[in-house]
């Protein structure tokens, strides 16, 4: 009985080891590829750029589709391909960036006549506020008219000449609005009632605005209300004297100026 020449328990030598190096190293490769992708990162502005421009490029009529006519989708011969598209970045949004603008400047202006009203201590009769129409700058009738007249005191007008100062570089409509409150005029009366009065003061306020040097004489839109718009009770003097007042609105709204 012959003998095996192979030892009892040997194993068969592999003649395909190398596959599980070469297996390692695509695996290592397709690990660095995925971290250099992850790493990556696309411009979208740009990508959307692109495309905007070719799909305004593909939707004209005599785009290069449609000079396709040789074999296999080839030019004709003596054509030449239409030049690459270049590629211009997208027009700013002028209408939000003006109306920021726009924004800014009434905020600026709010800030001031705040200002202002603190260095002097006219908090009694001038406040302001900031509602959808615009930035408002309400006076109180006492410090800029007597009792049923319409000509201004000459304390007013340093108040005036300040705000005048500030509207001169604004660049929108500025409503200047008379009011009253309910209590009839009395006999002899220069007005024939409270329509009259609120418009004249509302004019006198435009009048002396319009004398501040460099004011444009369109800014200015008069108004009167009377007594239909209080903003309290004519219950009390108190509150009649809350509602005789002037109103001054810088509009939120653009309006250019002619």
């Amino acid at each position: 009985m012959r003998r095996s020449n192979r030892k009892k328990g040997s194993t068969p030598e592999n003649h395909e080891r190398w596959l599980i190096t070469y297996s390692d190293l695509i695996t290592l490769l397709l690990i660095f590829f995925i971290v250099m992708y992850s790493m990556s990162k696309v411009d979208t502005a740009k990508y959307e750029m692109l495309a905007e421009s070719l799909h305004l490029q593909f939707a004209k009529g005599d785009t290069i589709l449609e000079k396709h006519d040789g074999p296999a989708g080839g030019m004709k011969q003596g054509e030449h391909p239409s030049p690459t598209p270049t590629l211009s970045p997208s027009p700013s949004p002028s209408g939000a960036s003006a109306q920021e603008e726009r924004e800014r400047e009434l905020q600026d202006l709010l800030s001031k006549v705040n200002q202002y009203i603190k260095e002097n201590d006219l908090q009694a009769q001038v406040t302001t506020g900031d509602v959808q129409r615009g930035v408002v700058i309400k006076l109180n009738d006492m410090v800029l008219f007597d009792l049923g007249k319409a000509d201004l005191k000459p304390a007013s007008l340093p108040i005036l000449d300040k705000l005048g100062s500030l509207f001169r570089s604004l660049d929108t409509k500025v409503s200047i609005e008379g009011h009253t409150d309910n209590l009839p005029l009395q006999t002899g009366s220069l007005y024939k009632d409270n329509w009259g009065l609120s418009q004249a003061r509302s004019v006198s306020v435009v009048r002396y605005l319009l004398s501040t040097p460099g004011m444009n004489d369109k800014m200015f839109v008069s108004s009167a209300y009377a007594d239909t718009m209080p903003v309290a009770s004519n219950d009390n003097e108190e509150n009649r004297a809350k509602n005789r007042r002037v109103e001054i609105v810088v509009l939120r709204e653009p309006q250019k100026l002619n």
